[in-house]
């Protein structure tokens, strides 16, 4: 109820169906009859006319001027001509610049069904609707909370982590030199260590790549090769300088019982195991004849250290968004694996009918199976190559059959990819703003606004996905009401 029954609260009467009321919305002022909006009972302005107290009309609107008589809406004053003109026609039409979510929340707001849209704009409505929930649901399933972490979650894990130095011997001490060694870029001396660190590692593995070159390899006395001792230092110096790295992060870590449940370290262990094996195992065979055997594996794990390459993960930003990327996309690569594996099944069955008698190459089924997997990832050696012009288009078809399955699931991969690695320069930003040097006292600034948001996202969506499968239920009781 309006203004001249707000003068007797609880009286029951209602407005008179010739009066007006005043409308402000964001600063648009407007007078509306009473019996326009008669016309739509369940909409919001029309709910203002059956109201009987001050409180019940707060409940509508933002704020009410009972002086002036005015109903006050803080909303946007863009949108409410597309409301006003619902009211006097009593159908809604949508202009092509309007952003889509920003008018379905308007009218939602308004009380005014979809159903009243125009056939006009109808279609494009809806249209660009399912649209735009198909890019929430893609954007949700790229931040979906089953596979990834969020940095929030990550930052407090590593702020945990400093404040553990608090009640241990020299924790301070420690606490520099465990940002030091563990977080590249925090200091001048992380930063000298962590360049060290990579050029040991691309040395070492330099190292490794020119002793298998026969320009460089040396002979003994009985004519076997043997390995150059300039390698050999080189060698002994990064396997001696991985080792105290190692060591000195083990002794400064916050959790030692957990200092080897992280990728990185565990890393760091395969790559110095291989060489202490190797020695081992040399010992013994030579203490033991019988166990000469022993010696080829010592040349297979010497072929290990290669796996020094990944400790450049510690130093690159790019190196652990991609290991993560790859650890949460098992599903996008199964799906990638499975394509190629339906896809070589397929056409190495084909080539093999149509080029058994023309090629000795593909004259087996499992022969083909190369042809078909060299073909379709389109690396196409050369190797094998059909003869016939059936089994050319049969070729044709699987490197274009090929070149469909592996883009797919890359698309996916790719936005898990930027995904994580924008969380990890964010990440590392917030890391290395962290000031111990006067003890902690507060937990390091992030935006709890967007990881509460994330958090309620997430669950709506799932709410959402609840409510659309059992369709019919909703439309029963959209026919009840």
């Amino acid at each position: 109820m309006t203004g001249q029954a707000l003068g007797k609260p609880g009286s029951g009467a209602h407005m008179d169906d010739k009066a007006a009321i005043r409308i402000n919305v964001g600063g648009f002022k407007k007078r509306l009859q009473s019996d326009t909006l008669s016309r739509f009972p369940e909409t919001r302005l029309a709910r203002l006319l059956h109201c009987q107290s001050k409180e019940s009309i707060l409940e509508l609107c933002d704020d009410y001027d009972d002086t002036e008589k005015e109903f006050y809406f803080d909303r946007n004053p863009a949108l409410f001509p597309y409301v006003l003109n619902f009211y006097n026609t009593g159908r809604l039409h949508v202009m092509a610049e309007l952003c889509i979510f920003s008018f379905s929340q308007e009218i939602e707001y308004w009380g005014i069904n979809e159903f009243f849209i125009d056939s006009c704009c109808s279609s494009a409505y809806h249209c660009r609707k399912m649209d735009q929930d198909q890019d929430r649901e893609d954007w949700e399933d790229r931040s979906d909370e089953g596979s990834t972490t969020s940095s929030f979650d990550e930052l407090l894990e590593f702020y945990s982590d400093a404040t553990k130095f608090d009640k241990q011997l020299l924790g301070s001490a420690r606490r520099r030199v465990w940002l030091m060694l563990d977080n590249p870029g925090y200091s001048v001396a992380s930063r000298i260590i962590s360049i060290l660190s990579i050029l040991v590692v691309l040395g070492s593995i330099a190292t490794m790549c020119m002793n298998s070159m026969s320009e460089f390899s040396l002979l003994d006395s009985e004519g076997q090769p043997t390995e150059d001792p300039r390698f050999e230092t080189v060698e002994h110096f990064g396997i001696g300088w991985f080792t105290l790295e190692l060591l000195a992060r083990f002794t400064v870590a916050p959790d030692l019982l957990h200092f080897f449940e992280h990728p990185l370290n565990i890393i760091d262990l395969v790559s110095i195991l291989p060489f202490y094996l190797t020695l081992l195992i040399n010992l013994v065979a030579e203490s033991s004849p019988t166990l000469a055997n022993l010696g080829r594996v010592a040349q297979v794990l010497r072929l290990m250290r290669i796996f020094r390459i990944l400790k450049l993960a510690r130093h690159s930003t790019g190196l652990r968004s991609l290991g993560a990327t790859l650890r949460n996309s098992y599903k996008e690569v199964g799906l990638l694996l499975l394509y190629l594996a339906v896809g070589v099944s397929f056409f190495s069955v084909m080539a093999y009918t149509v080029e058994k008698e023309d090629s000795e190459d593909l004259s087996t089924i499992p022969s083909c199976w190369w042809w078909a997997t060299v073909s379709m990832t389109t690396v196409g050696y050369g190797d094998v190559v059909p003869v016939s012009i059936a089994g050319k288009l049969t070729a044709s078809a699987c490197i274009l059959a090929g070149i469909l399955v592996v883009v797919l699931p890359i698309t996916l991969i790719f936005n898990k990819f930027s995904l994580f690695y924008k969380r990890q320069k964010q990440l590392e930003v917030a890391m290395r703003s962290c000031d111990f040097d006067e003890g902690i006292k507060e937990v390091p600034s992030v935006n709890l606004r967007n990881y509460y948001a994330h958090k309620v996202k997430s669950l709506m969506a799932s709410l959402s996905n609840m409510s659309r499968s059992s369709p019919s239920e909703h439309s029963l009781n959209e026919s009840i009401h």
